[in-house]
């Protein structure tokens, strides 16, 4: 005997539910009809018509049993089952998901009937929720029915004779054949020919006996999932096959399982398209929201981190998380609030909840508008922002059953925002949902939203791993593009120097503004490489993209390279196919506002034409909107050339890993050279986590004292007093140069230690000292110097014409594409080069810092960052990154021992003589020792203990070493300055 569907599927499935063996002739007398397991009955045992979907006996039966005022009069129920007989009856007028979500509300014992006193209306249930046991669990096969043709689906779960859950095996030997060919036979044949089986229905699955998925009623396959298990760590290719399928079947299906997902885990809401859909929860969902309720209800831990990446369905399971709360009867009403840190998410999340007609769902307008509900002790779910809590009172409300759910939790949740939060809701219980996998710079969300009862830092945490795996995203392939950049630097150089001499500049403002229009925009933005690569992207999306009927968007450096961008779309495209999104500020032109800034309004209408598939709109180009919060999955390429670190790198190149049909994966065209960045985003190391938390449970000590140290340099001073009498007591305590260095050094260490403890409450009562001192040292620092500013706005245009107009860009090169999938990701985290590499260049620049001045490091400093300029705009790979890294540590290495051997034989004077006398010219004064004397007086005059770490210092000897240099006409040669002063700095 072959195995085949049947006898090795289907029967293994109803064996797994029920424990009776159909491949056994003698297989005993079915169990008892009552109790949290399934009871297999053949379709013969269960009296009922093939065109009804329901058994009728055990509805009506069900009715009496769970209704009092149906069992008092028995006809009751059969009114009740002729109201449930017209649902069934009209779902091809009104559609499967309008006619399963009137028949889930009679399920869910929301409907209600004039069976009371008086005709008073009561509930009605069908099915009880709360003793479990009082229902019946039938799982069948062959399940006939009949209505515009008969169908037989394989596996059919009945409660109280409803059909919640349906089933379809295929045969596990054929290799064409798997979980999707059942899928596919229960969404495009049975729901089309029985539509009526469904009505009822809660989720259907499909298996081969090697993978098992579900979908709820008009689910496109391409978003049916899998149901994993907690202990998922292990590898999924080893668990293929029955036995995995049997733990599914085992955990998914039973019946508990089965009604939470009918009570708890299903909604309905309205898509983009404005239709009605069905939404289950993934596992994910399921596990995470059910951790937080019941971490709510034991009431013993106060918070929890959830990590699920990006496209995961945070949304979502912060809508299920509340509404569980809200149900929840020990928790007396709670006020549930899900905080954000953004108005843009804000926005996003109301229509979330909005969509699926969640009750009790309330916005704030303003920080008064949040304060007022709060202080009403309302009862709802209150979608705010972080920042409507800034100032808000102690103890606000002090209730403990406020639950608060902190979306994207990053540095807005943790700063002081968070701690106002915190002492505004004492006893509230505070969770962390986060996308981003967690990197050096957010480490502290483990410490501001992380339990020390959970082991690893978080309370539930779905990776990218896991997402690529189930389906929940598509993986990201990079493609790397190699622009040929080449700068004619002796012919701009002579041009600077003319137009230098034009526009009488002296000097230090040539420095400054040279300084400025060397930065990376003025590259990136020449014309000619944005005509190259909007080119290169025209092709790219012609060839690529626009055939599989999928859309883009353009990553722009800044504001005014959209419009670039944008203009050179147009030379390529209809002027119509792309729309620019960004925002203006006051001081823009009025033109350029006119034409280029979008409302709120007009932002979400450019979106929303974007989204449709029929629109003309084929590009959205941005700089800084859209990159987080912005679910389009019909968007498949990006096209990036901003640097973007960290969280905010992987939130946007995540905005192409959606699914949408026919599409098998994202991809990032990258001009800029992310990869590497994208690659570091995705790096945890656990240990370091835990190592970072201990170390911030540490810092705490250290606050109290640093701040005592800090507040030790105003002896007498009445802080209670303001206005300028207060401030000008403050500064007459740190009068001084030596004086005001060291309280900026204390003051800036006590700084330090409070941004890494805050938000914790335990800040709080040192908030009025330390604000005091932050205004006292706001008020000493010195101004930052706007001459550069001023020349910019002066002689900018002119100065990036000239640098534009000498940059010459060649061809735009394809390098090798990379697979952001989960085995890479896998190599990528365990793969140390990366951090080895990130701490020999952090080790160069220190030392490079220590010996700031002395031109041989000087070169070697520049040489790192033309490096690390050329890895951030792509032009070199990171194998070649790192071997040239290595090749100027060793340089550095010897330059170090080099200098050593020189401080053994020279004096202060004895290496200005030198200098002195390397660099004289027929124009240099004869008299050479002269001057190098009076340099030495002068500096040991006015030098003073550790002065090359003090900006005052610094500032005084330069000073004093170009007076002595006018003395001899030498203060014009700025080589001669800078040597002699880098010299000083080391020598004295």
């Amino acid at each position: 005997m072959s195995f085949s569907e049947l006898n090795a599927v289907e029967h293994y499935l109803i064996h797994r539910l029920s424990g009776t063996n159909l491949n056994d002739p003698n297989a005993g007398e079915p169990a008892p009809a009552y109790g949290l397991n399934w009871t297999y009955k053949s379709p013969a045992e269960l009296n009922r018509r093939e065109e009804s979907p329901l058994v009728e006996m055990e509805v009506r039966e069900a009715l009496i049993r769970l209704n009092p005022e149906i069992a008092v009069d028995e006809n009751r129920a059969d009114e009740v089952i002729h109201r449930l007989r017209g649902i069934l009856l009209k779902v091809g007028e009104v559609g499967l998901v309008a006619a399963n979500e009137e028949f889930t509300e009679w399920l869910r014992g929301s409907k209600t009937m004039p069976f009371g006193e008086n005709h008073m209306h009561v509930s009605i249930k069908l099915i009880d929720f709360e003793n479990l046991n009082n229902n019946t669990y039938v799982v069948t096969n062959q399940y006939r029915v009949r209505s515009r043709e008969t169908k037989i689906p394989d596996v059919v779960l009945l409660i109280n004779g409803f059909p919640v859950v349906v089933g379809e095996a295929k045969t596990p030997i054929r290799p064409a054949i798997s979980w999707l060919d059942g899928a596919n036979d229960i969404h495009e044949i049975y729901e089309h020919s029985v539509p009526a089986l469904f009505v009822p229905n809660v989720f259907s699955f499909a298996t081969e006996g090697k993978e098992l998925y579900y979908g709820a009623v008009r689910t496109p396959l391409q978003f049916w999932g899998p149901w994993r298990l907690e202990d998922r760590a292990s590898v999924l290719s080893k668990h293929l096959g029955l036995q995995e399928v049997g733990r599914q079947v085992d955990d998914l299906l039973k019946p508990k399982r089965v009604l939470e997902m009918l009570e708890h885990f299903t909604l309905f809401t309205t898509n983009e398209k404005r239709r009605r859909i069905k939404v289950v929860c993934r596992y994910q969902q399921y596990e995470a929201a059910n951790k937080m309720v019941e971490r709510v209800v034991e009431g013993r831990v106060k918070n929890g981190l959830i990590w699920h990446f990006q496209g995961s369905g945070k949304s979502l399971l912060m809508l299920f998380t509340a509404q569980m709360l809200r149900r929840r009867k020990e928790l007396r009403s709670p006020t549930v609030i899900i905080l954000v840190d953004r108005t843009d998410l804000d926005s996003q999340i109301t229509g979330t909840f909005k969509a699926a007609d969640v009750a009790n769902v309330v916005t704030t307008d303003s920080i008064k508008d949040l304060q007022t509900m709060l202080t009403r002790d309302t009862r709802k779910i209150i979608v705010t922002t972080i920042f409507k809590f800034r100032d808000a009172p102690q103890n606000m409300n002090e209730r403990d059953n406020i639950i608060v759910l902190a979306d994207e939790a990053h540095r807005t949740q943790e700063g002081d925002l968070g701690r106002y939060l915190r002492g505004a809701l004492p006893n509230a219980f505070l969770f962390g949902l986060t996308g981003t996998p967690i990197n050096k710079s957010d480490k502290n969300t483990f410490a501001t939203f992380g339990a020390p009862e959970d082991e690893a830092g978080y309370l539930s945490r779905y990776t990218y791993q896991d997402s690529l795996r189930d389906g929940a995203t598509l993986p990201l392939h990079f493609e790397p593009r190699l622009v040929d950049v080449h700068i004619d630097k002796e012919e701009m150089d002579r041009l600077f120097a003319e137009f230098s001499q034009s526009s009488a500049l002296d000097d230090m403002e040539a420095d400054k503004l040279s300084g400025r229009a060397a930065k990376m925009t003025v590259f990136v933005t020449a014309p000619d490489r944005v005509s190259k690569i909007t080119t290169d992207i025209a092709n790219h999306f012609k060839e690529k993209v626009a055939p599989h009927g999928f859309k883009a968007m353009v990553v722009t450096i800044n504001r005014h390279a959209c419009v670039q961008y944008k203009l050179e779309l147009d030379k390529h495209f209809p002027e119509e196919a792309s729309r620019v999104v960004i925002s203006t500020t006051a001081s823009d032109k009025e033109e350029f506002k006119a034409r280029w800034g979008t409302t709120k309004d007009q932002q979400d209408k450019i979106v929303e034409e974007f989204k449709d598939a029929r629109s003309q709109v084929q590009f959205l180009v941005v700089t800084a909107k859209l990159l987080t919060g912005f679910d389009a999955p019909i968007l498949q390429t990006m096209y990036l050339d901003k640097s973007l670190k960290d969280h905010t790198l992987l939130q946007a190149v995540t905005r192409a890993n959606r699914r949408y049909p026919n599409k098998h994966f994202g991809r990032i065209v990258d001009y800029f050279g992310v990869f590497d960045d994208a690659a570091k985003a995705l790096e945890f190391d656990e240990e370091s986590v835990r190592s970072a938390v201990t170390n911030f449970n540490n810092l705490i000590p250290r606050l109290e004292p640093a701040l005592t140290k800090a507040l030790g340099h105003f002896p007498g001073v009445d802080r209670t007093v303001i206005g300028f009498e207060g401030l000008e007591a403050a500064q007459e305590a740190i009068r001084g140069n030596e004086r005001k260095d060291a309280f900026a050094a204390d003051f800036k260490q006590l700084a330090k230690l409070w941004e890494s403890i805050s938000p914790d409450p335990f800040l709080t009562q040192f908030e009025v000292d330390y604000r005091w001192l932050a205004q006292v040292f706001e008020s000493v620092r010195p101004p930052s110097d706007s001459t550069g500013k001023l020349l910019w706005f002066a002689l900018g245009a002119e100065t990036t014409k000239l640098i534009h107009d000498h940059v010459h860009v060649g061809e735009v090169h394809q390098l090798q594409e990379f697979v952001l999938d989960a085995d890479v990701i896998d190599g990528i985290m365990n793969n140390p080069t990366e951090k080895q590499r990130r701490t020999l260049e952090e080790d160069l620049i220190n030392r490079f810092r220590k010996h700031q001045g002395l031109p041989v490091f000087k070169k070697l400093s520049e040489r790192l960052e033309a490096l690390r300029d050329k890895a951030e705009r792509g032009l070199i790979v990171s194998i070649e990154f790192v071997k040239e890294l290595c090749r100027l540590a060793t340089d550095t290495l010897q330059a170090e021992k080099d200098l050593e051997e020189e401080k053994q034989v020279k004096s202060p004077q004895a290496a200005l003589t030198e200098l002195f006398l390397e660099l004289q010219t027929d124009k240099t004064p004869a008299v050479v020792a002269r001057i190098v004397a009076d340099i030495d007086e002068i500096v040991r005059v006015v030098k003073f203990p550790s002065w090359q770490n003090s900006r005052e210092g610094e500032r005084l000897v330069q000073r004093e070493l170009r007076k002595a240099l006018l003395k001899y006409k030498l203060h014009k040669d700025q080589v001669l300055f800078e040597r002699a002063y880098g010299y000083i700095r080391e020598y004295y």
